[in-house]
């Protein structure tokens, strides 16, 4: 024993480079064999080689997706054939919906959602917090057998507290009541209102990604989806949180915008089968859906054909973005995109401008008042790949707008959680879903043309009169943007 210490001793400098040395070339090894993505390789091999230990460290722990690997994976396929099983209803004339070409965007999403194209829809949209709110404490409050919620951020404040208590009195009366937060976007608010809902007996867990914990490898990730399910019949998605910055009483002249969704018709066993994967990763427990969803979902005299466009880092497919893709190339008259967080990749940038060399009009709305100062000075890094080929970019007036929004020639919308931005494209849990109707998408066209009427045009100029200083800004910050 004292001759191997005085070996470890005294070649201490040479067994730490020798595993310096092994732990990087391991790390490379793996990047070189599962990474897709050349630039992300390129730059993950640069950190293991360059930083020793500490580089192969960072990436064992948050540069492997896991995620795919695990059982969660089979238990995510056969929710996804319950889910299809209750959606059965198909759209056999898709142009009594929306315009021809949608057909194309329809059989593209067919390969990256597992999920059926259904008819029988109703999706109301509901303009901010004084609409979307009172519309979602109103369904709890009328619950009789299940509300499950799952969201991103709720706050300890006023609105949630409202929510809490809707949540505790269903729970009362015997109504099963689930609810799942993100464990970073609880934490918004301290202390956080998990305390609240939990001592008054609902059922409460964290979508859990710290990395503080055995999920470590999952710290970079978030579940950023906003579902509402109640008893198995309503549902409301979008990008809304809950938090009274939303909601006019309360923060008068600085409430935030943004536009949520109701639903009703076969839509809604979709979203369960989404809430019930989810639940099952932060949990073990699975939920059957044949208990949660209703008898027989009501097919809904509005007829929209819609679907969920789950995406998520445990899926080999990056559904949402791969769906963009689709829409930007089957656009002929007009592309409308309202966004609070607009950074696409090369390859959506590419989309879009290539749209617009084949004379389709693409207007991009982002806000003029960001709530996060980086992501803006990002934003607008990049703003002239955009506008150089004809996109019209428009910066909204008024306060903040969170909506997340777009449309397809008047026919096609996606409406959801997905910001364009690589974290809610790659890294995220997102849920969006796409509808093809004719009614929503003007509603929505309406909506973002008036944030055009009444907003201003990033030109060159604009962009000009930033200064070099600004400018150089940006763009530093801009490198950093698939992590903001």
């Amino acid at each position: 024993m004292a001759s191997l210490w005085k070996f470890l001793v005294e070649y201490q400098t040479h067994l730490i480079f020798a595993a310096s040395v092994v732990l990087s070339v391991a790390a490379a090894v793996h990047i070189a064999l599962t990474k897709r993505d050349v630039r992300a390789a390129i730059a993950w091999v640069g950190v293991v080689l360059f930083s020793p230990f500490l580089g192969p460290v960072l990436y064992f722990v948050v540069g492997i997706n896991r995620i795919r690997q695990t059982r969660i994976k089979s238990h995510r396929d056969r929710l996804l054939k319950e889910g299809a099983d209750h959606t059965s209803v198909t759209v056999s004339d898709l142009a009594q919906h929306a315009a021809v070409q949608c057909l194309s965007l329809k059989k593209a999403s067919d390969t990256v959602t597992r999920f059926p194209l259904c008819g029988g829809n109703e999706i109301v949209p509901l303009n901010g917090g004084d609409q979307t709110y009172p519309a979602m404490l109103a369904a709890i409050d009328a619950s009789v057998d299940s509300v499950l919620l799952q969201t991103y951020i709720f706050d300890n404040d006023i609105v949630g507290h409202r929510f809490a208590d809707s949540l505790i009195a269903a729970f009362l009366r015997g109504v099963r009541v689930r609810v799942l937060i993100d464990s970073i976007g609880v934490r918004y608010s301290h202390p956080t209102i998990v305390h609240r809902l939990r001592e008054q007996g609902v059922t409460v867990e964290l979508f859990e990604t710290n990395a503080v914990t055995w999920r470590m490898p999952y710290a970079n990730m978030r579940c950023h989806r906003k579902i509402l399910v109640v008893d198995g019949a309503q549902g409301f998605a979008g990008g809304m949180n809950i938090r009274e910055e939303f909601l006019t009483e309360i923060a008068h002249d600085n409430t935030a915008r943004d536009i949520h969704f109701q639903m009703r018709g076969p839509i809604v066993a979709q979203l369960l089968v989404v809430f019930c994967h989810d639940w099952l990763f932060s949990t073990g427990e699975q939920l059957k859906l044949g208990d949660w969803i209703a008898a027989e979902p009501a097919f809904m005299p509005a007829n929209m054909a819609a679907r969920c466009v789950p995406s998520g880092p445990d899926r080999e497919i990056e559904s949402t973005h791969k769906v963009l893709l689709a829409a930007c190339a089957v656009a002929q008259q007009h592309i409308r995109i309202q966004s609070p967080y607009f950074l696409p990749d090369q390859v959506l940038i590419g989309a879009l401008t290539t749209a617009a060399r084949r004379g389709v009009q693409v207007d991009i709305v982002i806000p003029g008042r960001n709530n996060l100062r980086l992501i803006q000075y990002a934003m607008m890094a990049q703003i002239d790949q955009i506008i150089e080929t004809g996109c019209r970019v428009w910066k909204g007036s008024g306060n903040f707008d969170h909506s997340k929004l777009m449309t397809v020639d008047d026919s096609w919308s996606l409406i959801g959680s997905s910001n364009w931005d690589s974290r809610s494209l790659r890294l995220n849990f997102e849920i969006d879903i796409e509808v093809y109707d004719r009614r929503l998408a003007g509603w929505i066209n309406g909506a973002i043309d008036n944030e055009i009427a009444h907003g201003e045009r990033v030109t060159f100029e604009s962009i000009r009169k930033q200064g070099l200083l600004a400018t150089l800004r940006n763009k530093l910050i801009w490198l950093a943007s698939p992590y903001l």
